[in-house]
């Protein structure tokens, strides 16, 4: 991969909606060259996709919690923590898992409607595992920052968005 291709997925990192006339004119390229290349890395699966940053806060009358869960699991011989990680990836309750160093094998996000929801899923779900050997469960109380993003608080007026029954 060239430094050219380097940059463009770092503009697309920081901003998936930017302009591909914008893009090219920032890599010193043609639009045709830069569409390509992103092409390119949507067949080959380095773009997986694009998103958004949602403020949930907001929005008044959206209501949900999110945990960071630490588990500690016995990697499955011949396999490692691969099989693991896609039984658990497979919960619909489940946003990421990632294999860490440290004290714990995986960090494991979930969202969940309330606390009680995220308690019921690592319970009943998460823990029964057979290769689970331990959790712990982080609740997240307050997002400052996220994907580079710093979420502001405006304590002068209320800007949060009704949500549509």
């Amino acid at each position: 991969m060239d430094k050219k291709e380097i940059e463009i997925l770092e503009l697309l990192e920081k901003n998936g909606r930017m302009d591909v006339h914008m893009i090219a004119r920032m890599v010193e390229l043609s639009v045709d060259e830069v569409e390509a290349a992103i092409s390119k890395f949507e067949e080959m699966q380095i773009v997986h996709g694009y998103s958004t940053l949602i403020d949930w806060t907001e929005v008044r009358g959206h209501e949900g919690v999110t945990a960071m869960i630490d588990v500690k699991v016995t990697p499955i011989r011949g396999k490692g923590f691969d099989d693991v990680a896609e039984r658990i990836y497979r919960f619909p309750e489940v946003k990421a898992v990632y294999l860490m160093s440290g004290a714990y094998d995986l960090s494991v996000s979930v969202e969940g409607k309330t606390m009680s929801q995220v308690a019921r899923f690592v319970s009943e779900k998460l823990s029964t595992l057979d290769t689970v050997i331990s959790t712990t469960t982080h609740f997240i109380l307050k997002k400052y920052k996220h994907d580079g993003i710093i979420f502001g608080e405006d304590d002068n007026n209320d800007r949060r968005m009704p949500v549509s029954p």
